[in-house]
């Protein structure tokens, strides 16, 4: 397996851990550059709920690592 190859890998095992609700926050605002009220707009959801979703996502993620994006 190449470097990019068991880092995607990784990278899905990490995102495994996340509820459907969490992971759809975090692809959308991390990976596909949305914005917290635009994402909510989206999906009907209050920003602060996203909010929630995407800082849960982030602990089980990543750890510290995201908490001042």
């Amino acid at each position: 397996m190449t470097g990019a190859q068991t880092t995607l890998f990784h990278y899905e095992e990490d995102l495994s851990a996340l509820t459907p609700a969490e992971r759809d926050a975090y692809e959308a605002v991390e990976i596909e550059d949305y914005g917290v009220r635009e994402f909510a707009r989206k999906t009907g959801r209050k920003p602060g709920t996203v909010g929630n979703l995407l800082s849960r996502a982030r602990q089980k993620v990543g750890g510290e690592e995201h908490a001042g994006s």
